[in-house]
């Protein structure tokens, strides 16, 4: 299910927006489901609630807060929604980039651009949501690449996420639970009860410890040595990533 806002304080605008996805939900069949709003301090409270979005319509010049001012807010507690500025002036095209804006569309617009424009989006949504996790941490709703994450560690009732770029992110949740949602992907392995890692990331593996391309070393419990060697030789050899000579 595709989640959309849109955001103008022009009311004639969000009912024609509303038509065209209206049109282009019944045309292609797409699950979506939309809401409005007419000023941009209404949709900043229901994101501060927790409202999750895929896509976001959002005017650039509203009356209080303008739309780069309001995505710059938005971004504190999505990182990933797919932000498309509305405007009838290119005046703040330049700036839509600071915020990590998808598109920059110029009004009016047809069905033509629109169906066009959704098409596009939603298959950046997709492909997104076919590898990657949604992380719901303390003030922001974030959704990770898993080809980015290199371990993960839990402790009490906390997830720790270690991404490549050293970064660490904090979610309420149960490794069992996270181990048997990424089951499908067979480059993570459970290698201790506190602990699940990223195959990719794997640079060597002792008797005692597997060491992370990060240099963190993370305990194996006694006897699970072999096991642990041979599932990661399997997963390496499938992926060409071993050479074993005789």
């Amino acid at each position: 299910m595709i989640k959309v806002a849109f955001c103008d304080d022009d009311v004639a605008m969000l009912n024609q927006i509303s038509v065209l996805l209206e049109r282009y939900r019944a045309e292609y069949n797409k699950e979506i489901t939309y809401v409005v709003f007419h000023n941009p301090l209404d949709l900043l409270a229901e994101i501060e609630k927790g409202m999750q979005l895929d896509i976001l319509f959002l005017d650039v010049i509203m009356p209080g807060e303008n739309g780069i001012d309001a995505a710059k807010e938005i971004r504190r507690y999505n990182s990933n929604v797919k932000i498309i500025f509305l405007t009838s002036s290119a005046e703040y095209a330049v700036q839509s980039y600071t915020v990590r804006a998808c598109y920059y569309q110029l009004k009016p617009i047809g069905e033509e651009q629109f169906f066009s424009l959704m098409d596009s989006v939603i298959s950046e949504c997709k492909k997104e949501q076919n590898h990657s996790l949604i992380l719901r941490c303390k003030n922001e709703i974030v959704r990770i690449e898993l080809n980015k994450l290199e371990y993960c560690e839990v402790i009490g009732r906390t997830l720790f996420f270690h991404l490549e770029n050293g970064k660490v992110l904090e979610s309420v949740g149960r490794l069992d639970e996270l181990d048997h949602q990424l089951k499908e992907y067979s480059n993570f392995l459970r290698v201790h009860r506190s602990f699940l890692v990223n195959m990719d990331y794997v640079q060597s593996i002792s008797a005692k410890v597997v060491t992370m391309a990060s240099l963190v070393k993370i305990p194996l419990p006694r006897g699970k040595y072999m096991k642990i060697k041979n599932d990661y030789l399997e997963y390496a050899f499938d992926r060409k990533k071993v050479f074993y000579h005789e």
